[in-house]
């Protein structure tokens, strides 16, 4: 698998972002996505070394429109996190130089 199609988006959440300072990122992976998979992703976007993978499986939530019943989509979570020499992961534009 290609390293972008493993890693497909960053979850942004207020939990997670308090994390950042910890250099753990929470990221949205492919549902059939290893740890070592996931590991050797992220080190070829962003650059950085990884010490630990966390993994989360999660269930599509129950949703009903009216008299009709579905589940959305379920998904896998990993929660990466970097050895404490590696640079930060640039997930927000820097708008300082914006004034």
């Amino acid at each position: 698998m290609d390293a972008r199609s493993i890693i497909l988006r960053p979850v942004v959440t207020e939990a997670s972002t308090a994390a950042m300072d910890d250099k753990r990122y929470t990221f949205d992976v492919a549902l059939n996505a290893t740890k070592t998979q996931i590991k050797k992703a992220v080190e070829e976007i962003f650059n950085v070394k990884v010490v630990k993978v966390n993994v989360m499986n999660l269930k599509g939530k129950k949703k009903r429109q009216g008299r009709y019943v579905g589940y959305t989509k379920r998904r896998r979570k990993a929660i990466v996190t970097l050895s404490s020499d590696s640079d930060e992961i640039k997930l927000f534009g820097d708008n300082s130089d914006n004034n």
